[in-house]
């Protein structure tokens, strides 16, 4: 039965660390999409800059189990999109303005993943504590 709970635990706390890092890339995510069409501060500037979320897998010794988070959030390097726009008080000598190098479609669509993965994981907490409370339901009997 120890070994039952312990399980238990573990596909909880391994489901756990799925929905923090899936809400992590959410937040990433929303971020990028927030500041899609924003433009730099000053003539001629860089603007935001799309940021692409990583997952770290790691060894949580307590649960002898690999649980992940959410790793490195790096600048993603692609070139800004470019706009002629001489009257923009971003634009550049030439009246060239930066925007973000962030695709809404691509964001959209990362998003919906992103989405769905923190569901599954939620899927997975829900069927273990229905499995918990059946496991006492029948002790209990």
């Amino acid at each position: 039965m120890a070994d039952e709970i312990s399980d238990f635990a573990r596909s909880m706390s391994i489901a756990t660390s799925g929905l923090r890092a899936q809400a992590g890339r959410m937040r990433v995510i929303s971020e990028n999409i927030a500041n899609a069409d924003s433009t730099a501060q000053t003539a001629g500037g860089d603007p935001y800059r799309r940021k692409v979320p990583t997952f770290s897998s790691t060894l949580d010794r307590t649960l002898d189990a690999q649980v992940v988070s959410l790793g490195k959030v790096s600048p993603d390097r692609s070139s800004f999109r470019i706009k002629h726009e001489p009257g923009n008080p971003a634009a550049d000598a030439s009246g060239n303005v930066k925007y973000p190098n962030v695709n809404p479609m691509v964001e959209m669509t990362d998003m919906r993943d992103a989405q769905r993965s923190y569901e599954a994981n939620l899927n997975i907490i829900s069927a273990t504590r229905r499995m918990i409370q059946r496991t006492l339901d029948i002790l209990k009997s």
